[in-house]
């Protein structure tokens, strides 16, 4: 059976291909080469496998062409728009930046004249309890003229009394002038010591009366003073309160942990304490405004301190491009996707690099990845990360302030040009530092 169908196919091959020969005539003879169906069909195989190959891969060639095509152009748009956003963030930057100084400005001015009417305040009440004195001793001198009056008056009346007494004895006055005399003196000289007395009960009274005047004035001046300084720390203080829960921190516990690194108590802001003898409602009414001021004062001195330990502040003050935020981004140098646990910011080679908050050096030098970095550890549990340094100013253990310039800015480590790598850590956890940086742009 199988010849059977070995004797069908080739005669079917012999159909389809029929043998053809092949004539080569040179000049000396003629030959000829006989093609059989096998090779014929082969040859055909051969052809139309090649045909589909060449438009297999021009199609291919074609696609490829059209798509990077496309993908070329829409790289290009993505460019464009993403130069445009940097662009209109750094303008935006800049003018927040403007911004930043004139409320910082402001803020201080508040500061000097909250200072100048707290000692204002200090004068007026050292002058308010001299006037007190001196209104209570001039109180008793009045009660003591006035008693000295009441007794001239008497004894005016008792003279009196004797001269209608002694109307009957004129004439015998008269046979003794010495005696009349000395009467005519001794009256004489009583009439002016009341006169006398009269004229400083007058005086004391006119004095009294201008004291109460000059009393009500300054009860007024303090009032005002009273009301621009509570206006002041209400300004100053809401701000910072503000600042610190949209970092999301506590202020209350902020506050407590500041106050027992600064227990210190004295100075100035001593709280007020009343006068043993104060009948007044109206001067104890101002010593507890007073106080509450001076615990406002401390509150805002408390909330600077804070402010220094917590990074509020920029790294980078030049001008500068906002390259990478925080969070799931495409890795600049694998294409895939990675989480960045801080942000970058692009400016010239060398730029320079400051502290955004006190702290200590924990780490200064080489780390994979980083680079030459710069580690500081903070208060309440923060910490901040400065990489890709091309060059270090500070060491390890050593105390930085906010705002010191601690690094150059380079491309050390895993980077593909120059920019800063800012991180910041809360309890070795890595948190958004432009959370901090937005909640201080209405303070600082």
């Amino acid at each position: 059976m199988r010849t059977t169908m070995a004797v069908r196919l080739r005669a079917g091959m012999e159909h389809l291909f029929p043998e053809k020969r092949i004539f080569i005539k040179s000049e000396t003879e003629t030959r000829f080469v006989r093609l059989r169906p096998g090779v014929q069909a082969l040859a055909a195989v051969f052809g139309f496998g090649l045909l589909v190959w060449s438009a297999t891969a021009s199609a291919i060639l074609m696609i490829d062409s059209i798509g990077a095509g496309n993908f070329r152009d829409q790289a290009k748009r993505d460019l464009a728009v993403f130069q445009d956003r940097l662009n209109e963030i750094s303008r935006e930057r800049d003018a927040r930046a403007r911004e930043a100084l004139e409320a910082r400005a402001r803020f201080n001015t508040a500061l000097d004249k909250v200072s100048a009417m707290q000692s204002e305040l200090m004068a007026s009440e050292t002058r308010k309890r001299e006037l007190e004195t001196g209104i209570d001793v001039i109180q008793a001198s009045l009660r003591k003229v006035m008693d000295d009056r009441d007794a001239a008056r008497d004894a005016l009346v008792t003279l009196e009394e004797k001269k209608n007494a002694a109307a009957d004895l004129i004439a015998q006055a008269e046979l003794a002038p010495d005696q009349l005399a000395f009467l005519s003196d001794a009256l004489a000289i009583t009439a002016q010591e009341r006169d006398e007395i009269t004229t400083a009960a007058a005086e004391a009274m006119a004095l009294r009366a201008e004291l109460e005047h000059e009393i009500l004035l300054m009860r007024e001046q303090n009032d005002q003073i009273f009301r621009q300084l509570e206006e002041a720390m209400t300004i100053s203080v809401e701000p910072l309160e503000r600042m610190f829960r949209a970092a999301g921190m506590q202020p209350d516990l902020i506050l407590d942990q500041v106050r027992q690194g600064y227990s210190g108590v004295g100075g100035p802001l001593t709280p007020l304490e009343p006068p043993l003898d104060e009948d007044e409602d109206h001067s104890s009414a101002d010593i507890m405004r007073a106080n509450k001021i001076i615990a406002q004062l401390d509150e805002l001195n408390l909330y600077r301190i804070a402010a220094d330990k917590v990074p509020f502040a920029m790294p980078v003050k030049a001008r500068h491009r906002f390259t990478s935020g925080f969070g799931s981004r495409r890795d600049p140098i694998t294409g895939g996707r990675r989480q960045h646990n801080g942000v970058d910011f692009a400016a010239p080679h060398g730029t320079d690099i400051h502290a955004t908050a006190d702290g200590v050096v924990s780490y200064a030098g080489w780390k994979s990845g980083y680079g030459k970095v710069v580690q500081i550890k903070h208060d309440f549990g923060l910490e901040t990360y400065y990489a890709h340094n091309t060059r270090i100013h500070v060491k390890k253990g050593q105390r930085v302030s906010r705002g010191q310039h601690i690094a150059d800015m380079g491309s050390t480590g895993r980077s593909t040009g120059t920019h800063l790598h800012y991180e910041v850590r809360t309890s070795g956890r890595p948190v958004n530092p432009m959370t901090y940086i937005k909640a201080a742009r209405n303070v600082f």
